[in-house]
């Protein structure tokens, strides 16, 4: 289990020659339970990413405590594994040493992370490409590349953030699917950082909506449909419609109390 207990980070930012803090977050407070797919989403600049960055041990928080099975996080480990938007793969290595490359790390030997990688190449429908390098593939292609990467050291806890926010629409819908599929197969522990409504309500078991900066939390909503669900059956419900404008209120809403009171 994933705990977040009364967690809050300010930045020194620098304006020519005069210094000023951002209160990026205040008092987030969040229980993600083992196997649940948990949705982060709020307005730009309210801390998601930065909320993201603390559980996996690549920022720093100035007070508060976050645990995972009860055990305080400060740096990067092994039961994590991190899906960027800007897909981060390696330019100089082809398809297959990309995703080799956790498990390189690792010291896994060959003969062990050779057949493990090809066969997540497969299951992510790149097979015909292990030999090419980043720029041969489109933006769809690296980011199934990455995604095989994060799922070839079998994380306990995989961390995404908005890792198809920068995709084509229908790009987007293939990826969620892809990704709904191999969630059912693995069950890790999700944390997905999003802008879309659509998608946290398509993919999450829990969606937690933040309020602007300085973020916090104000609502988890429980999604209450059953699973595997089926893309166009499932979105074209009027369930599905009502839960993602709910979602969409709840956001505008903040965002416009918060924009009033400036």
């Amino acid at each position: 289990m994933i705990s977040i207990s009364h967690v809050s980070k300010r930045f020194i930012k620098s304006s020519g020659k005069k210094d000023f803090v951002v209160h990026a977050l205040d008092d987030v407070n969040l229980e993600i339970q083992d196997h649940e797919f948990v949705c982060l989403i709020g307005p730009s600049g309210c801390g998601k990413t930065t909320l993201l960055k603390m559980v996996d041990g690549l920022a720093t928080y100035d007070s508060g405590r976050i645990e995972i099975d009860g055990v305080p996080i400060s740096t990067p480990g092994p039961d994590r594994a991190v899906v960027f938007q800007t897909f981060a793969l390696l330019p100089w290595r082809t398809v297959l040493s990309n995703v080799e490359f956790g498990l390189e790390a690792r010291g896994v030997a060959r003969e062990v992370r050779r057949p493990r990688a090809q066969d997540l190449i497969a299951r992510v429908g790149l097979s015909l490409f292990e030999s090419h390098y980043p720029h041969e593939l489109s933006g769809g292609m690296q980011q199934r590349a990455g995604l095989a990467r994060a799922l070839a050291v079998e994380p306990k806890i995989l961390l995404m953030d908005e890792p198809f926010g920068a995709l084509d629409e229908q790009t987007r819908r293939v990826l969620q699917n892809d990704l709904a599929r191999f969630w059912e197969i693995q069950r890790q522990t999700v944390l997905f950082v999003t802008h879309s409504m659509d998608e946290a309500v398509y993919l999450a078991d829990k969606i937690v909506i933040m309020s602007p900066r300085p973020g916090q939390i104000i609502e988890e909503l429980v999604v209450p449909f059953a699973r595997p669900r089926v893309d166009e059956e499932l979105r074209k419900s009027p369930e599905f419609a009502e839960l993602t404008e709910y979602v969409w209120r709840r956001i505008k809403g903040y965002s416009m109390a918060a924009s009033a009171s400036v």
